[in-house]
């Protein structure tokens, strides 16, 4: 079959009911490849050609015109914001007198959630898509390409063209029909379960109680004090947050009831000291609405703050309450973003990642295959130590 590519030049030229229908049909989708995401960053001035993510999204149409493949592609002037580290490629690079940036880059800005990244409603448009992004990287002259996060289809894919694959681990959280946080608790061997409850306890002892809120039930007061907590902790941290207050209003706009906040008030007198975002999957049927209200299968923790410090609040926010809430709600799983081996004690499991990497120059390639060939051997080895070290209790 024959497809037409088109290019544009932002998310907002993009037909959205056509990028959803594609998004769709796609093996894995999440909310942050949803169109109401990508726009309410580029709205927002949050993901701009100023901000260093200059928005090219790529669409494959049919022979009928149908939309059939896209991806979410961006010219990239620096590796901020992507958690998948190529630093040390650009340094070698720019050492040997080339110019490394910009780049391609196919990801969800500011979000290391796995999930599809070549979006297709077929496997041939997934393979035309591939051609078609390996293609728009060797006619560009730029320096590389990549894709991030992307589902193992994604990656075999581009792997056919001659991208190499490289592999991380992340930590997520599954719900094995638990019918409460205590019968979660059950499951972890003796000395995680205590540990667990002594966070916990420290948390009620300091006077502070935290509840989780959703949807509409989410104001703009709510998120007021939501980004207050978020951008102070970047600033802690000596960096300006990569989202601004905008997107958040333009996020719960487009995605209400995709959104979710643990919140965390101090009783005497009571007033919010800490917050915590939670994004949910979205309906994802090519009938349905943009707005559309089905049961969630996993849920994404994303940003946390405090305006005070409490001992263990942080777990406590960004784990504990989020989980008794995702029980009750009976969401399959849940994922804490990137790295954090300390989510293994709170009963997190390794999970593989991948993301593909396109590099016009043969000798650069060369290197970085012989390199990403040695830290495969040590990731895999380090896998194998963290399944050795899981924190539930032998099966009877």
């Amino acid at each position: 079959m024959n497809y037409r590519m088109q290019a544009f030049e932002g998310f907002d030229q993009v037909n959205a009911e056509d990028w959803h229908m594609v998004w769709s049909g796609s093996a894995s989708p999440s909310p942050f490849m949803h169109i109401g995401f990508l726009r309410a960053l580029e709205q927002s001035g949050s993901i701009t050609a100023e901000t260093g993510w200059q928005p090219q999204p790529l669409m494959l149409f049919d022979e009928n015109d149908r939309p059939v493949a896209a991806a979410a592609l961006f010219a990239k002037g620096h590796s901020q914001g992507e958690f998948v580290f190529d630093w040390s490629w650009a340094n070698a690079f720019e050492q040997a007198g080339r110019r490394y940036y910009p780049k391609w880059l196919v990801a969800s800005p500011v979000s290391p959630v796995p999930g599809s990244r070549l979006l297709a409603t077929d496997t041939n448009a997934q393979k035309a898509l591939a051609r078609a992004l390996t293609e728009v990287a060797r006619q560009s002259g730029l320096s590389s390409a990549h894709l991030l996060f992307g589902t193992e289809e994604d990656h075999a894919a581009l792997t056919e063209l001659g991208w190499l694959r490289r592999e991380g681990v992340q930590f997520h959280w599954f719900n094995r029909d638990y019918r409460d946080f205590e019968e979660f608790l059950a499951t972890l061997t003796q000395p995680k379960r205590k540990k667990i409850r002594a966070e916990r306890r420290r948390v009620r002892e300091a006077g502070v109680e935290c509840r989780m809120i959703s949807g509409s039930d989410i104001s703009e007061a709510d998120w007021d004090h939501f980004y207050a907590c978020y951008s102070r902790t970047y600033y802690e941290h000596g960096n300006p947050p990569y989202l601004n207050r905008e997107f958040f209003s333009l996020l719960q706009a487009a995605l209400p009831q995709s959104c979710a906040m643990a919140v965390a008030h101090a009783d005497n007198p009571r007033r919010s000291i800490a917050a915590a975002l939670v994004l949910l999957d979205v309906e994802r049927e090519p009938s349905a609405a943009l707005h559309a209200t089905a049961p969630h299968k996993a849920a994404y923790g994303r940003y946390w703050g405090a305006l005070e410090h409490v001992p263990m609040l942080h777990f406590e926010l960004s784990y504990y309450t989020p989980l008794e809430w995702i029980i009750e709600k009976g969401i399959s799983r849940f994922e804490g973003g990137a790295q954090g081996e300390h989510k293994m004690a709170r009963g997190f499991e390794p999970v593989r990642t991948f993301s593909s990497h396109w590099l016009a120059d043969g000798d650069f390639r060369a290197a970085v295959d012989r390199f990403l060939q040695r830290e495969g051997m040590g990731m895999a080895h380090y896998r194998s130590e963290l399944e050795e070290r899981m924190p539930f209790k032998p099966s009877p």
